[in-house]
């Protein structure tokens, strides 16, 4: 009997969770305040795969591993990336990640396609690895702080940029800044060289808009720093890693590790944030 792709995907998924379960994902993950840079065999040359928390556990551990995971579970929804579409005003409208996001077991949308975009796989990400850290999450969430992360309106058209949670990471600029740090209160802002596996960031691109993303870390080659991230982008159908060198194409980046997550079940709906904020600009170190 042939088993279908998605079957050997999702086993695949529910395999690695095994021994996972045992991993230490209930603190803050740690650095050295220094620039580390992936072994060359750990830059990824296949690009959709459910490898991410074997591959990149050996940098991190706490949190950001939860994170690693999580990517891999969002991945095992569309091997293939699931395909790539944005249009507010398109007919069905954009979705911002393909497949029904719950967290504890309570649905966030009702995808009107699946497709995906950026901010949407990166917060699918960030609600996957709430589910893993937060396993009795159900009993401790109150409905308004559910409504606040929900990426949908009760009657199910779409939730604007900057309105509560969803709003706050879906919004241009320095999304998950806005609503992890300033808004939550569940991470922490830190400079490029403190970046790790697992951490969230926005990319701000010299030509264009920019990009919401999970960093997977910096490498360097031929004397030049790149960097592994995965997210939705239309290049790669979808959800994919992407290998970025060199780092030309990138202005400034703004990054964020998750370090308090059990405040997803004290925040303030009603929080405000500043949007006024510069980036972080990449300055390799000299070596």
């Amino acid at each position: 009997m042939k088993i279908p792709a998605f079957a050997k995907a999702v086993f695949a998924c529910l395999c690695l969770s095994l021994s996972f379960a045992a991993a230490q994902i209930d603190q803050a993950t740690k650095d050295d305040g220094k620039w580390l840079f992936l072994d060359t065999a750990d830059v990824p040359t296949i690009h959709q795969h459910l490898n991410h928390a074997m591959m990149f556990e050996k940098y991190v551990r706490g949190y950001n591993l939860a994170v690693l995971k999580a990517i891999d579970i969002v991945q095992s929804h569309a091997m293939d990336g699931g395909g790539y579409f944005t249009g507010m005003s398109a007919k069905p409208t954009e979705s911002p990640i393909g497949y029904q996001l719950n967290l504890f077991q309570k649905p966030l949308l009702d995808p009107p396609r699946t497709t995906s975009y950026c901010s949407g796989s990166s917060y699918g990400v960030f609600i996957e690895a709430l589910n893993l850290i937060f396993p009795d999450g159900a009993s401790r969430l109150s409905p308004e702080r559910l409504e606040s992360l929900h990426m949908q309106e009760p009657d199910g058209g779409r939730r604007e940029d900057r309105i509560k949670f969803w709003g706050k990471w879906n919004d241009d600029g320095w999304g998950t800044q806005y609503a992890m740090v300033q808004y939550s209160g569940m991470g922490e802002e830190i400079p490029p060289q403190r970046a790790r596996p697992g951490d969230f960031m926005n990319i701000s691109w010299v030509h264009g808009l920019g990009h919401s993303v999970v960093f997977l870390g910096w490498f360097m080659k031929e004397g030049k720093m790149g960097m592994i991230f995965w997210s939705s982008q239309k290049s790669t159908n979808g959800y994919s890693d992407v290998v970025l060198w060199p780092l030309t194409s990138v202005k400034d980046v703004k990054t964020v590790r998750m370090t308090h997550p059990e405040k997803i079940f004290s925040f303030d709906v009603g929080q405000t944030v500043n949007r006024d904020l510069p980036g972080d600009l990449i300055v390799p170190p000299s070596r």
